[in-house]
């Protein structure tokens, strides 16, 4: 295949292309994810594009790609995570709406508003949700839970998380940090020790 450089003699990598996707996504929607435009942003030609990507579509399959394999992945992995108590595995699913490098509550945004306009998102939407609560699940029954109290608790988790997300709520870190041991109560029953919520914190750079 002929390759079309800039003038540098740059034409990109798949990463790159997919970066600014990723940033145009989260700026205006998947509307504003088209060739041209990232192009134009990159200071690439047009023909560099098909180096790396077949055609749009499967630049939007690597971008769901992307999110499966960052935010689904890494909240499954966390309900996973070793921990003694049922508390402290709470605390380390909790990482992930405190790190955006586990979980990227922005970019799940525009996922699921991009799922509103197509079928095909929202069905990857429904996938992972339905992944993430069954992990959630398996968290609680690895504690003795009953399943019954386990997809309750699970749903109870998620939907909050995902409620925060979609209304798009800004909480200052200390007002959240503050009311985190009562939520991993409220989401247990079991109020974390002060050891496990000082790893917590530590891990945050937070002084509780």
């Amino acid at each position: 295949m002929e390759q079309t450089l800039n003038d540098s003699g740059w034409r990109g990598s798949p990463d790159v292309w997919l970066g600014a996707a990723y940033e145009s996504m989260l700026e205006a929607g998947v509307d504003a994810v088209k060739i041209q435009p990232l192009a134009k942003k990159l200071n690439l030609s047009r023909t560099s594009f098909y180096w790396f990507f077949k055609d749009r579509e499967e630049l939007l399959e690597a971008l769901i790609s992307r999110w499966r394999e960052k935010n689904t992945g890494n909240l499954v992995k966390q309900a996973e995570a070793y921990a003694e108590t049922v508390a402290e595995a709470m605390l380390n699913v909790f990482d992930c709406w405190l790190d955006s490098h586990l979980f990227d509550s922005q970019f799940e945004f525009a996922v699921r508003s991009w799922a509103l306009q197509s079928p095909e998102a929202l069905k990857e939407v429904q996938s992972a949700d339905q992944q993430r609560l069954d992990a959630l699940s398996r968290m609680f029954l690895r504690f003795g839970f009953a399943t019954a109290h386990a997809d309750v608790r699970a749903r109870t988790i998620y939907l909050v998380q995902i409620g925060y997300i979609s209304m798009q709520t800004k909480e200052d870190v200390s007002v959240r940090m503050k009311r985190i041991p009562e939520y991993v109560e409220i989401f247990t029953g079991q109020a974390p020790e002060r050891r496990e919520l000082d790893r917590f914190f530590a891990r945050h750079g937070y002084s509780g």
